[in-house]
């Protein structure tokens, strides 16, 4: 059954008189905002599109576990040292595996993961449009603002589901390709595997949590526009362009206001103790715009015309 179609079906059983502004309006359950959730989060999963982008974010570890594994095979350095460049991590792979988990989100978070958050939330409203399908969910008793928080909603379980795509693929090339023990921090202290798993997921939840800004503003570009295509385009264009603003001294003075001049931050929780406060301004900076442009996307789409 095609998405409309369970659309239809969700609006049949819906008594008459029980939409918003309805004659015999009613309160909509929180049991049905929860299947509608439970619905985009289905469709969002199912589709190829983002199986793929979760395959390709998955095999990054893969590669460069590999690539590591053979540079030091072959009797080469990795890292700074040894021309191979790349993330501070990766220096430490060769002697804890765990640490390919701290390189791999470190090698996925400027470009990768904001890319596919940016496809799929590009193409969130977007889609629908274009697909014919929002003008069926818009009838169902949710409202416009409950169906966006829901898109939101989905986009940001992708965010999470994307994250730990990475890091799960990185655990395990890590305890496959290299030797697992303590764990020795930035600050040059060392910390039992199980401090150092447990560092692994909070480091993990924060690269999440640093993408929630780009969620929202790739929904409000996809409530700009009915070409889901175009959605993402632009979503993606405006990643790599703040990502080049980010890089140019000249403009250090916008930087800590730009949302990717903090991602990186999360190497601060490999300290003993935890260093917070870049990692507290990157979450900060996020909610702002999560805050600015989720009121921008709900003002665009509340008041957008869908009549196609």
């Amino acid at each position: 059954m095609s998405r409309a179609e369970d659309v239809k079906v969700e609006d049949v059983s819906t008594e008459a008189g029980t939409a918003p502004g309805g004659a015999g309006a009613r309160p909509v359950s929180p049991l049905w905002t929860l299947g509608l959730l439970r619905s985009e989060l289905t469709t969002t999963f199912r589709r190829w599109r983002t199986l793929a982008l979760l395959g390709v974010l998955a095999a990054v570890p893969v590669l460069i576990g590999i690539a590591i594994k053979i540079e030091t095979s072959d009797g080469g350095s990795v890292g700074p040292g040894g021309g191979g460049g790349g993330p501070a991590f990766l220096t430490q792979i060769t002697n804890n595996g765990l640490f390919l988990v701290f390189a791999a989100l470190a090698a996925t978070l400027p470009v990768f993961l904001p890319m596919a958050v940016g496809v799929i939330a590009g193409d969130a409203v977007a889609g629908e449009a274009n697909a014919g399908t929002l003008r069926y969910l818009l009838v169902a008793p949710a409202g416009r603002t409950r169906l966006l928080l829901v898109k939101y909603a989905a986009t940001l379980v992708f965010c999470l589901a994307a994250t730990l795509a990475v890091a799960v693929s990185a655990l395990i090339v890590g305890a496959l390709l290299f030797p697992l023990g303590e764990v020795t921090t930035i600050s040059g202290t060392r910390i039992s595997f199980g401090d150092g798993l447990v560092r692994a997921l909070l480091i993990a939840l924060v690269v999440a949590a640093s993408l929630i800004g780009l969620a929202a503003l790739g929904l409000f570009v996809s409530t700009l526009t009915s070409s889901g295509i175009a959605a993402m385009a632009t979503t993606v264009g405006l990643v790599i362009t703040v990502q080049i603003l980010d890089t140019i001294p000249q403009l250090h003075g916008i930087h800590p206001y730009l949302f990717p001049h903090y991602w990186l931050s999360f190497a601060d929780l490999l300290r003993e103790p935890f260093y917070w406060d870049d990692v507290l301004k990157n979450l900060g900076l996020q909610g702002v715009y999560a805050a600015v442009f989720g009121s921008a996307a709900w003002a665009r789409f509340t008041a957008k015309d869908i009549s196609a």
